[in-house]
């Protein structure tokens, strides 16, 4: 089983969806903590359970890191026992096996979980009443993790994008480049959140605990993590196409030709929460932290997408 390793020292840390965007970004970020087994679909199919109990008995992980999830909201409505499988039976295993063998397990969770019904940012107690198959096989992957003991970090996220890889922004410049005319919902509101963001700010938890077994214990737990303010759909693409045409892109289509819509004019298999705003007020607190603004990190993936040509 092929991996990727890092320096000799340090705990062994076994990263799950390593070629996800955000196992992307913990590939790197991870590095300096210890030594790195980071695996991706060519090296396990997680829906393949008894290779995933193999994987971790050869590789005895210290910490284990779990960015693999299934991502595919609309096919998740037809595909609900995959689904299941890989974002809830997966994670209980790897929390079993934690609790088991005493190491502390990170998993990333989603805005889904909840309705999106709420007027104001969701805290970590408010009730889940997740509305789509995602949702609900994230939901119960979360409390798999909680019910099995093992000490933890569960990071609820939203809207997530990386230069690499497929994302919403990425999108919306491609289709800038096709159409004179772009239609995008404006009634959906959340903050767009980098994989890098994810990545470091796992990073520094971990350091933490890894400092402090008192702070380990008591830390262990549910956070919501995203970037910081909010958008809409419509304001994101906005703002993303404003930000190309000042980096000299030529687009078909300019950011005041980006037209709002409601979510009801763009009908999807799978409902979307309409406020996906998540309080993380919880996580700054904890770790003595300020989030960055959504339109920092946006600014530098449009940046880098536009050098890459």
């Amino acid at each position: 089983m092929s991996a990727a390793a890092s320096a000799s020292e340090g705990p062994r840390i076994l990263l799950l969806g390593a070629d996800g965007q955000v196992g992307w970004e913990l590939r790197r970020a991870l590095l300096p903590l210890g030594q790195l087994c980071a695996l991706g679909r060519s090296q396990i199919d997680l829906a393949d359970l008894p290779a995933l109990r193999t994987a971790l008995d050869t590789q005895r992980p210290q910490i284990l890191v779990n960015a693999a999830a299934y991502t595919a909201v609309d096919r998740a409505e037809a595909e609900r026992e995959r689904a299941m499988r890989i974002n809830a039976e997966v994670p209980a295993l790897l929390a079993d096996y934690a609790a088991a063998n005493g190491i502390v397990l990170v998993h990333y969770s989603t805005d889904y979980v909840f309705d999106g019904t709420k007027s104001a940012p969701y805290v970590e107690t408010d009730a889940p009443n997740p509305r789509s198959a995602y949702g609900h096989s994230k939901l119960e992957g979360e409390r798999a993790i909680m019910a099995s003991g093992c000490q933890h970090w569960i990071f609820r996220t939203s809207w997530v994008y990386a230069a690499r890889g497929g994302n919403f922004a990425k999108t919306m410049l491609k289709l800038a480049h096709e159409r004179e005319q772009l239609r995008v919902v404006a009634d959906q509101f959340g903050a767009p959140t980098s994989a890098e963001l994810l990545a470091d700010i796992t990073l520094l938890a971990l350091h933490r605990a890894r400092q402090d077994d008192t702070f380990a214990e008591s830390a262990s737990g549910l956070y919501h993590l995203t970037a910081a303010g909010h958008t809409s759909w419509h304001g994101y693409a906005r703002f993303v196409l404003q930000k190309a045409a000042e980096r000299g892109v030529a687009l078909r289509c300019a950011p005041e030709n980006v037209q709002p819509i409601a979510s009801t004019d763009y009908p999807l298999p799978a409902p979307r929460p309409n406020n996906s705003r998540l309080d993380c007020s919880r996580l700054q607190s904890l770790l003595k932290i300020i989030l960055p603004p959504w339109e920092v990190q946006v600014q530098r993936m449009v940046d880098e997408v536009v050098q890459a040509g």
